[in-house]
């Protein structure tokens, strides 16, 4: 008989592991802008802050439909 291989943790990792490229680069970018953004204008923490949470929210949001992605393939 032949022997079969079985791709599903390959093909998981790979969900996770591009899935979790993108928000990474991202928040990096978002929280480098910001912390330059506050540096030239300190009086604008507020809504600085503010937009950049809600920024880091969906970019993390994005990398747990990656998770979640990379579990159903290897469950199901």
């Amino acid at each position: 008989m032949e022997e079969v291989l079985d791709l599903k943790p390959l093909g998981a990792a790979i969900a996770i592991g591009f899935g979790a490229i993108g928000p990474g680069i991202g928040i990096g970018l978002l929280a480098g802008k910001a912390l330059e953004a506050l540096g030239r204008n300190p009086e604008a923490v507020g809504p600085i802050q503010q937009n950049m949470i809600l920024g880091l929210a969906f970019a993390e949001a994005i990398a747990i439909y990656a998770l979640v992605i990379a579990i159903l393939i290897l469950f199901v």
